[in-house]
This record gives structure tokens, sequence and C-alpha cells, in this order.
């Protein structure tokens, strides 16, 4: 990368985007400036990144106007992307935008750059590239190597996801009703981020309930699935929230193509070979995927891989990624790189 790019990160001062500055540094991301934007209550909260310090400034409709971004990571909601990222294009900026908005818009590229790096190229049509659901990103890397393996007709996964999921509001609920357990006042801790009381328990409930029963976390997984991986197989999640602060799981049952005879060796060599996916598959050593071996770290893990009891053509495994930075941060600035790499010919 011979070139620096002019950044711009919208929400700053969020759980992502304070991420995103730590990818950015320890990536060592071509960064000429950086212009951290938030809302007005954050205006003048400084940020720290590769040596600099910057005072996060108001988004607003003319703040990209004159600045010649380059690349601005969207990570402040859906509505704020739908409102802002225009503006970001208009002065020239590629948009990364890590909401919902813009996943399942046939003209803007879903990209995984493990999964579908291809993709980055047809981000001029719209000037944005969307980063996909947390829960997406890990599962695909991981359905990736095994549905060019033996070729995927149907997946059913049940995730197990951190209150990070929601953002610092879901961390700290979850850290003050704990507390609030130790100090026998739990039945006065508030319940705001989620339907119900999440400390010692297990919610069955992410997103809003839709008509067909699934949730639209569910249904992000089951559609950002097959556009990312360009298939056509058949999806099923069941979304759970759970007292966890930090990465998300899932339990995944992969069903191939009938005929198909699965071999756990072939499996596990073909996730271990696979791009930033860690094989932890050793029961006899209590070793396997956890969220305190993922936090904090740029790798999608994977275990308990093996064969199912009735069917050969059916596998289980376990997955566990750091959804804050696997599922949202991380992959934003990879890509980016990509993004660069194109744009440089390289």
């Amino acid at each position: 990368m011979s070139k620096r790019y002019n950044v711009a990160v919208v929400g700053a001062s969020g759980a992502v985007g304070e991420e995103l500055f730590r990818v950015l540094e320890e990536v060592d991301f071509p960064v000429a400036n950086l212009l951290p934007l938030a809302s007005a209550r954050s205006v003048g909260e400084e940020i720290e990144c590769q040596g600099n310090t910057y005072k996060i400034q108001e988004l607003t409709e003319d703040v990209f106007r004159g600045k010649e971004i380059d690349i601005a990571f969207f990570s402040a909601g859906g509505s704020i992307s739908e409102k802002y990222a225009k503006y970001a294009v208009e002065s020239g900026a590629v948009v990364i935008d890590n909401t919902s908005h813009f996943r399942m818009n046939p003209d803007v590229p879903l990209v995984v750059p493990e999964v579908n790096p291809e993709d980055i190229e047809a981000w001029e049509e719209t000037g944005i590239i969307a980063n996909p659901n947390c829960s997406t990103i890990q599962m695909v890397q991981l359905l990736k190597p095994l549905h060019e393996l033996y070729g995927i007709k149907r997946v059913d996964v049940s995730t197990y996801q951190a209150v990070s999921g929601a953002g610092k509001a879901g961390m700290e609920e979850l850290v003050m009703q704990m507390q609030a357990f130790f100090n026998f006042t739990l039945d006065e801790a508030k319940v705001e981020s989620f339907a119900h009381q999440i400390a010692l328990n297990v919610i069955p409930h992410i997103d809003v309930p839709l008509e067909n029963g699934y949730t639209k976390e569910e249904m992000k997984m089951v559609n950002e699935t097959n556009k990312i991986m360009h298939s056509d197989f058949a999806v099923s999640a069941t979304c759970v929230r759970v007292p966890v602060l930090r990465s998300h799981s899932e339990s995944i049952t992969i069903t191939f193509e009938e005929g198909v005879n699965v071999d756990v060796e072939k499996a596990r060599k073909a996730l271990g070979d696979f791009e930033n996916v860690v094989v932890i598959d050793d029961m006899s050593k209590n070793e396997y995927p956890m969220p305190i071996i993922s936090t904090d770290t740029d790798e999608t893990y994977v275990g308990r891989i093996r064969k199912d009891l009735y069917a050969d053509n059916i596998l289980h495994i376990w997955g566990v990624a750091d959804q804050v930075r696997v599922g949202a941060a991380t992959n934003a600035v990879r890509i980016a790189q990509k993004w660069i790499a194109l744009e440089e010919g390289a």
C-alpha cells in the first residue's frame, strides 16, 4: 500500500467504533487523516489512534463536504446510515456500512473477505459495501470450505449470542444485574436492553418477531448467508441471547448433498486450512472453542467436529468468534484492505 487514505468513522463513540480504532492501529492501516463522527452529545470527546489524538465531530449532512474522505465506516445504526451514507458517497468516499440497512440491496455487495472478496468490485454501483450480520460472518467462514468440499444442502444453526451484540448498553445491563444479584437486589434491577432479565438467564429472542415465527435476527442469517455465498441451500436459525459479555457461539448442523459420506478428518483439514479459521478440537484434553478464547482476537474458532450418528451426509460443528471484532470491526477493516488492493491494482 503506497498511498495513505483519509478515513471517517461514524459512530466513533460506540462499541464497534471504538474497536475500529483499535483494529486500524493494530493492522497499521494507511491512515492519512482520521475523522471521528458521532451525535452532538459526543462532540469534543477525544479518541486516540496510531499515536494521534482526534476530537469527535458532529455527524451532519455537510460534514463530509471538502474533507476528501476516501473511506467512511458507518457503525451507528441503520437509520443513521440511511440518512447520511449518501452524503459520504457524494463526497467521493466508499462507505463500508456495518448496519443492516443496505445488506439485502441487490446493488450493494455484502462481503466477508475470506468468502466472497470478488464481490467488492461491485462497490461502484452505489459507492457502498455492506458488512454482514455478526452471526452470519462467523458462520459463513466455516461453511465456505465445507461447501467447497462436499456441497451443502441445508444448514441448521442455534446461536448463543453475547450481550455486547446489543452494544455498550447491553454489556452494562448484564454487569449491573449481576452486581444486583450479589447485593440481593436483582428484583429491582433495570431491564431495558433485552425483553427479560439477562443475568442468570437465556433469552431465545433477538430482534423483532416476524409473522413466520422467526425473528428479524434469524432471517438476517438466512438471507445474508445465501447472498454472500451465492448459494440457494436451506438455512434455519434460532438466535439466543446468553449472559456472556463478548463473543458469539454457534452450534451448526450441516446437511450435505445426497450421497455424500462425510470424512471428519477431511472436514477438519478443510476448516483448518481456511483463512482466519482456527481448529480447536480435542475433547480428551477439554479443548474446544469458547468465548474466553475468542474474545479480543481476529479468528473464528471451530471444534466439536463430528459426524451425525444416523446420516452419513450430516456434520455437526461448534464455532465461536468475537462478534465486535470478527463480526464487525475486523471484517470492516478487512473489506477496506481488499478495496485498497483493488484500487491500487494489487
